[in-house]
């Protein structure tokens, strides 16, 4: 498999409702969401899927919707992006020594992939996870990345619960570390802190800089 399809129709569901979302918002990127950020990177975060008017809209992952807003200004913060805001994919942002993907690649409807489509796509998050140097480090934003991750390495999924701040040793010398996801719900609710997620990218540039 290729680390990335941009014309992937594997998902029955998923191409049919982005079918439907390009008849209705004919300038949206509407398509499989490629990752983003620094090729050669050290830190891979994985998210859930491209949102709605996101990276749905703008074609780059966790671009122009509200979980975008503090996974950006925290990249800059750490010293991982150029700026702390992510426009569209003409902005002139760079990531350093960062990557960005998801763990589904196209839109679900409601936001909610289904088990049969993320088990179909994690194909590629596996090419992804593969092609990372040796002392990586994958940071798992959510449950279901943390799963997505495990199954792209062959891992059994009791053996690594997720937790934020969590962090598990893995294969070739990688490692996962968990988050709570940057969501909506997640900020406004205050399961997930500006302090908390900081402290997750504390605990990532330590590891790279060791």
């Amino acid at each position: 498999m290729p680390e990335f399809d941009p014309s992937c129709t594997r998902c029955p569901r998923l191409a049919d409702f982005l079918g439907e979302v390009r008849l209705k918002h004919p300038t949206y990127y509407a398509k499989p969401v490629p990752a983003f950020g620094d090729p050669d990177a050290r830190l891979l975060i994985v998210g859930l899927a491209p949102g709605m008017h996101g990276a749905n809209a703008t074609g780059r992952p966790f671009t122009g919707d509200f979980a975008g807003i503090l996974l950006y200004q925290t990249l800059h913060k750490f010293g991982f992006a150029s700026a702390p805001e992510s426009l569209n994919r003409d902005d002139g942002l760079t990531l350093s020594n960062c990557r960005i993907t998801n763990a589904v690649k196209c839109l679900p409807p409601e936001n909610k992939p289904v088990g049969g489509e993320i088990n179909t796509c994690n194909d590629f998050l596996a090419d992804e996870l593969s092609a990372l140097a040796d002392g990586s480090l994958v940071m798992a934003l959510g449950t279901i990345a943390h799963r997505a991750v495990l199954r792209g390495l062959g891992k059994k999924q009791s053996q690594f619960k997720f937790a934020h701040g969590a962090v598990h040793p893995l294969e070739r010398s990688l490692t996962m570390i968990d988050s709570y996801h940057c969501s909506r719900y997640n900020t406004q609710t205050r399961r997930l802190t500006p302090q908390m997620f900081e402290s997750v990218f504390k605990q990532a540039r330590d590891f790279l800089e060791r």
